[in-house]
């Protein structure tokens, strides 16, 4: 009876043991939403979105690591992928960029100068109603002030501004951000989203008719 008693409490144990085990894979699931898998050589579920003309993009080696390149001239295109993302769960967008050269003396608020290096954005869709799609833009900025934001000068507040990186960032090196989204757009629109719908990345030259490379990491989702 005795070796018996002890026989279940292992076979307990081991059944405790694989049920944690399962638990904290779903949480590590769940903790890292990834969203641009860069580094595998894949942009499976990236799509194109022409705005005038078209950025090339393509999966290239750069430090021993594979990234998105981005090449524009006088062009702007994106590509975006389209996920419902929980940011009751994973809130925190991570990513890292690099940009090989500055767009010049732009003024980067106006519908003339609304080009960039590099940027990724958040986008909340509005569904049929398409005015109420909101949007939350990275940028790194080639003339205004790291931090500063504003409302994007063709679609107003519904797409804000953010200067994640400026002209005092050093061009060809590679930064890492993280940006708590949720925490973003209760500051940007007073709104506590708790979705966003798509992730997206464009180097932009169209309106200024200049020409910028950017090269772009992996993109996930964390907790915090």
């Amino acid at each position: 009876m005795l070796s018996l008693h002890y026989k279940n409490l292992s076979l307990l144990s081991v059944c405790l043991l694989i049920v944690a085990a399962s638990v904290l894979a779903d949480e590590q699931a769940i903790s890292k939403l990834p969203i641009g898998s860069f580094s595998t050589d894949s942009l499976t579920g990236w799509k194109t979105k022409e705005f005038k003309g078209q950025t090339q993009y393509q999966i290239t080696k750069l430090d021993g690591s594979q990234v998105l390149k981005a090449d524009s001239n006088a062009a702007a295109s994106g590509l975006f992928y389209e996920q419902r993302i929980d940011l009751q769960k994973t809130p925190v967008m991570n990513w890292r960029w690099r940009i090989e050269n500055r767009l010049g003396n732009i003024d980067e608020q106006t519908k003339l100068g609304d080009d960039f290096a590099a940027r990724v954005y958040v986008v909340v869709s509005g569904g049929l109603i398409f005015w109420n799609t909101k949007a939350i833009n990275y940028v790194w900025a080639s003339t205004s002030a790291k931090n500063k934001i504003w409302p994007n000068p063709f679609a107003g507040d519904h797409a804000m501004m953010v200067a994640v990186r400026s002209s005092l960032d050093k061009t060809g090196t590679w930064f890492t951000e993280k940006r708590n989204i949720r925490a973003d757009f209760k500051q940007l629109t007073g709104e506590d989203m708790q979705y966003i719908d798509a992730v997206a990345v464009m180097t932009d030259t169209d309106n200024a008719k200049g020409k910028a490379t950017a090269y772009y990491g992996d993109i996930y989702f964390t907790a915090e």
